[in-house]
């Protein structure tokens, strides 16, 4: 997943899809496990598929829906922790973070970024964290 730009890039090109149309959906483990932060273009901070992705299209205008998972790994395990299993907490959560996921790129597919960030930035729609 770390060099996901070169996917990217090619079904952005193959398909003639606008940048404006593409949306990025990414772990974070800058977010607590849950959150969810919706952006309209950005850098890709320490989230190397993200930064390869910007790297790749030379270009951080689109968006990107960003799920948080949380920091909760040992210095140096961050790998292991990112490919892990959710804990029983954050499974039994997972299926209402994943209908606010589907419910923002349904608006997002449908309305554009403009409004989705209005419509769910904005309210408290966004879950608050475990």
């Amino acid at each position: 997943m770390n060099l996901s730009g070169k996917a990217v890039k090619y079904w952005l090109d193959s398909e003639h899809i606008p940048i404006e149309n593409f949306l990025v959906i990414t772990d974070d483990i800058d977010l607590p496990f849950g959150s969810l932060r919706l952006l309209g273009k950005g850098g890709g901070g320490s989230h190397n598929g993200m930064n390869h992705i910007i790297e790749t299209l030379e270009d951080q205008n689109f968006a990107r829906l960003r799920f948080g998972i949380g920091k909760n790994y040992e210095k140096g395990q961050q790998a292991n922790y990112v490919l892990s299993d959710f804990n029983d907490a954050e499974a039994e959560a997972l299926p209402e973070r994943l209908e606010k996921v589907a419910q923002i790129v349904k608006s997002f597919a449908l309305q554009g970024i403009g409004k989705t960030m209005n419509q769910f930035n904005s309210e408290k729609f966004i879950l608050a964290p475990l």
